[in-house]
């Protein structure tokens, strides 16, 4: 098709649904990438956001969670029955070590995205273990150029970007509805953070 020609490295956005996709190649996960994170958990931002995620969590579920992306494992050892799924081979590791590895194939009650669900280009198999609830922060935008002026517009990292109701039309469509939203991560001090609780229909 021609249009793949002119979507092949740009930005592909769709006004109506308010949702945006960008084609990320070779991304980067590795040792320093993980190292990184566990560096902004220490800070005291990082540790006012674990303490918000894991209440926010505590809220809906005491059951078992599955991290999604553990960036620093900060959440994973912040919580009980928690354990953590990533593709950085440091984190990875890390998670063995400490016997808090699980495959998404394995499922749980609730997943959590922190920071991670912009990242994967098919986050189907990943959803599908979701039992009960999905827990979710990530950029949100007003519209395409809001994006392309953005520092979260990454090409290295980010292929999905959404409005408010985009992330909620993308959830619905793997059959999560929206229970509830708010902005606690960037009262914290982040930039155009929002948080999502879904619930499977």
């Amino acid at each position: 098709m021609i249009f793949e020609t002119f979507a092949q490295d740009n930005l592909q956005w769709l006004p109506e649904v308010g949702i945006g996709y960008y084609p990320v190649r070779d991304m980067v996960y590795n040792e320093d990438y993980f190292a990184k994170y566990q560096m902004m958990a220490d800070t005291e931002i990082g540790l006012r956001l674990n303490a918000a995620r894991i209440d926010l969590v505590n809220k809906y579920t005491k059951l078992d969670v599955l991290d999604i992306g553990i960036g620093s494992g900060a959440f994973v050892i912040g919580r009980e029955n928690t354990y953590g799924y990533d593709i950085n081979k440091s984190a990875v590791e890390w998670l063995i070590e400490r016997k808090l590895y699980r495959h998404p194939f394995k499922g749980a009650n609730s997943l959590t995205f922190w920071d991670s669900l912009e990242h994967i280009h098919d986050p189907r198999l990943h959803l599908s273990g979701a039992k009960e609830y999905v827990f979710i922060s990530a950029p949100i935008y007003i519209d395409s150029e809001h994006i392309k002026k953005s520092k979260h517009f990454r090409k290295d990292e980010h292929c999905w970007y959404w409005t408010h109701d985009g992330l909620v039309t993308f959830m619905d469509a793997f059959e999560f509805e929206l229970v509830e939203s708010n902005n606690m991560e960037s009262l914290i001090g982040r930039e155009d953070i929002e948080t999502f609780v879904f619930k499977r229909k």
